[in-house]
């Protein structure tokens, strides 16, 4: 199989000669041999798993997304990746990492949501006027 995994701004990775690839799904893990049929799947943030003949196993930790299989080609595409050859030091990376990222994301959607509501309050005082 032909694997590409795609981030919003870049290609993370694009690999050949991948003999099986195993992900995870809100459903559970999702695996995909060479002459698996065409399928979607929408990814959960975890750990996906390639392998080749030349890398062997390969562990990347990857943000929701989802994964498109037409014929040889495999696309996932995800919002973050993380790559690491030791699986304990990569899932420690992605607690911290994505982790922080999501407590960021709250406050920064916290302040949007005040800032809206202020807005529309003086909006509504704007108009009765």
């Amino acid at each position: 199989m032909h694997l590409k995994i795609l981030l919003p701004s870049k290609v993370f990775a694009e690999k050949s000669g991948v003999s099986r690839i195993v992900s995870e799904t809100h459903a559970g893990s999702f695996g995909l041999l060479p002459h698996r049929r065409d399928c979607v799947a929408a990814l959960a943030p975890g750990i996906l798993v390639y392998e080749t003949e030349v890398d062997g196993e390969v562990f990347v930790a990857v943000d929701a997304g989802v994964l498109v299989k037409t014929g040889p080609n495999v696309l996932i595409s995800v919002r973050r990746a993380m790559s690491g050859a030791n699986l304990g030091q990569l899932r420690h990376a992605v607690e911290k990492e994505f982790l922080a990222l999501d407590e960021h994301e709250q406050n920064v959607r916290s302040v949007m949501a005040k800032l809206e509501t202020g807005f529309l309050r003086r909006f509504a005082t704007f108009q009765h006027d």
